[in-house]
């Protein structure tokens, strides 16, 4: 079917039950006109003034109203996703920037403070400004696109690169901070389609952010409606990341183009492209609003299937309970789990991270407690810089406790599924910081 057939008429929210919201968003400099903050201490105040200095922060009234318990503050988890926290810097960092505000310092002087702060956190992990940009028959960069693995290619449209909120601990948090030195962007819809269409081993494209739900439906609509085209028929997938059912559902109800956007998705759908929204949930409460539930109604009478994932974090969802709720939860309003990843080494990890095997043993306890459609969540899984990796379990081998590994996805396609084993370390919470077991020097892939 091409993309001119006309859809079917998709069937619309219960009249007046979610009229269009106005979109109310709060930054840094807003932190004082968000009301319920008023009643916490000043110190505490003032803490989040000096983290979201060098950290993004960017919540809106729905996060505020719907989704934060403010009886459970500053413990709750959506708090603690959304609103920065004093441990979310090292404290010789919070100790240098909470110096410059007290002593009113000149805004070069915080600026250079800021970004020597920056700079060592890590900005972009697992080397995707180094290894993953692709390059034209000329050798000049492509800057906005990513191909790490062969199918699959990641492209960063400009006008999505924020979010409806951000999470503190986003592996993606430079793209941020208004440091054009840091951000990974392209406008340029026709660089792509040459790239895809150059490339004929690509199957998977993923728009990716930041999160491309904040961009008009007709800037949206200039990257994908393009795709329909014959030429590209060996694109099978489009996947969208998205936070928006958490973070702002009404983009797919009230919003003055929300009908043109789910129209987008099933022109694609019909026109013979899998198109998989890939959400992002942290905890169940994200799954427990009106509002949420009703855009995933809308969306699947789309055709759009809904894959879900999200990183394991400290002081939001390490608990195995919070999991198999989650996972619960999304199986039975017609969502895939997906992913369960380790916090990756960037951004405030030192506050977030959580040891591997702990990270394991909560995935362990969690899927035990979910039926077989809610065990396609794969994890723990660490994206790191030579692919997806897996931590499959510990165990003893030749009487050397290990860690049993194996690439779910590779930069080399080669070492998709082979197993390998680490020496079991209790403190490690990144996978550079494992090393081969039985003495080896190099695990495989180094070799």
């Amino acid at each position: 079917m091409n993309a001119h057939v006309r859809p079917r008429l998709l069937q619309a929210p219960a009249a007046g039950q979610f009229p269009p919201q106005p979109f109310q968003v709060y930054t840094q400099r807003d932190l004082e006109r968000i009301a319920p903050l008023t009643k916490l201490p000043e110190a505490f105040r003032f803490d989040m003034q000096v983290v979201s200095t060098v950290l993004p922060f960017r919540v809106n009234q729905y996060v505020i109203d719907e989704l934060i318990d403010w009886d459970q503050v500053p413990e709750d988890p959506i708090f603690q996703l959304t609103f920065p926290q004093r441990g979310m810097l090292e404290p010789h960092h919070f100790d240098l920037i909470a110096d410059l505000l007290r002593g009113g310092a000149e805004p070069a002087l915080m600026q250079e403070a800021v970004a020597q702060v920056r700079a060592e956190l890590n900005p972009h992990p697992a080397g995707q400004m180094e290894l993953n940009v692709p390059m034209d028959e000329a050798g000049n960069r492509l800057e906005g696109i990513q191909h790490k693995y062969r199918e699959t290619v990641l492209f960063f449209p400009s006008q999505g690169q924020t979010c409806h909120a951000y999470c503190t601990f986003c592996f993606r948090w430079a793209q941020f901070v208004g440091d054009k030195t840091l951000r990974i962007a392209s406008s340029e819809s026709a660089t792509l389609l040459r790239y895809l269409r150059s490339h004929p081993e690509v199957t998977d494209l993923l728009i990716t952010g930041g999160d491309p739900m904040v961009m008009k439906t007709k800037h949206l609509a200039t990257y994908l409606e393009p795709l329909l085209a014959p030429e590209f028929d060996h694109l099978q997938t489009v996947r969208i990341g998205t936070k928006a059912l958490s973070f702002w559902p009404h983009r797919f109800l009230g919003a003055d183009d929300a009908d043109d956007l789910l129209r987008l998705l099933e022109r694609l759908q019909q026109g013979g492209k899998h198109v998989a929204l890939m959400a992002h949930f942290n905890h169940w409460r994200e799954l427990e609003t009106p509002a949420v539930r009703e855009a995933i109604r809308r969306l699947r009478d789309t055709g759009v299937q809904i894959r879900c994932q999200g990183p394991l974090v400290a002081h939001i969802n390490d608990d195995p309970m919070v999991w198999r709720r989650l996972w619960n939860t999304q199986v039975s309003l017609g969502l895939m789990p997906y992913y369960m990843f380790v916090e990756r080494d960037t951004g405030a990890r030192n506050y977030f991270e959580v040891p591997l095997v702990r990270a394991w043993e909560i995935y362990r306890q969690a899927v035990q407690g979910v039926s077989g459609l809610g065990r396609t969540a794969r994890g723990p899984s660490m994206s790191a810089s030579p692919g997806k990796v897996e931590i499959q379990g510990v165990t003893e081998v030749g009487g050397e406790q290990v860690f049993v590994l194996r690439f779910i996805q590779a930069r080399n396609p080669e070492w998709v599924q082979q197993p390998f084993f680490a020496r079991f370390d209790p403190e490690a919470t990144w996978f550079d910081q494992l090393r081969p077991a039985f003495g080896a020097e190099k695990f495989f892939f180094e070799q």
